[in-house]
């Protein structure tokens, strides 16, 4: 049975989905969520997923935590297979380029500070669960 969170995160995404946008950018705690539009790499039927994000400059910044899962979120394997997918930002859909980055990146400790800060600092607690280092992928429009 899914986690009370779970389930709000999932009322969240429907009513985000099923309103066209008009309610669900923020979050209940008032987290910015944008909406990613993705392609099943394995079923090719569409996905979608409600993130947090966080911008930086013209990009959109995720994160693939799955809440600390030693797994990362199968929405990460859809967009390296495919990295040209979509989001939706309150009303509107925006065609994005998708790019994972790793602590690796030489901006990543300044986009992970950023993401973080937009979740209320979950994300550090999601890093403290698991010893996979948290992609962060950078969305950029087309």
């Amino acid at each position: 049975m899914a986690s009370l969170f779970t389930r709000v995160l999932r009322g969240h995404q429907w009513v985000y989905e099923n309103s066209g946008g008009l309610v669900g950018h923020r979050l209940l705690f008032g987290n910015p969520t944008l909406l990613l539009r993705t392609v099943g790499r394995k079923s090719g039927q569409a996905r979608t997923s409600a993130l947090t994000y966080a911008r930086d400059g013209r990009d959109y910044v995720v994160t693939a935590s799955n809440g600390g899962s030693p797994r990362p979120p199968g929405w990460l394997a859809n967009v390296k297979a495919a990295p040209e997918c979509e989001i939706q930002v309150g009303r509107r859909g925006i065609p994005v380029s998708a790019r994972a980055t790793y602590p690796d990146d030489p901006d990543y400790a300044r986009r992970w500070t950023m993401v973080d800060a937009a979740n209320k600092g979950r994300y550090t607690a999601y890093q403290a669960k698991t010893d996979r280092p948290i992609a962060l992928v950078v969305l950029s429009p087309r």
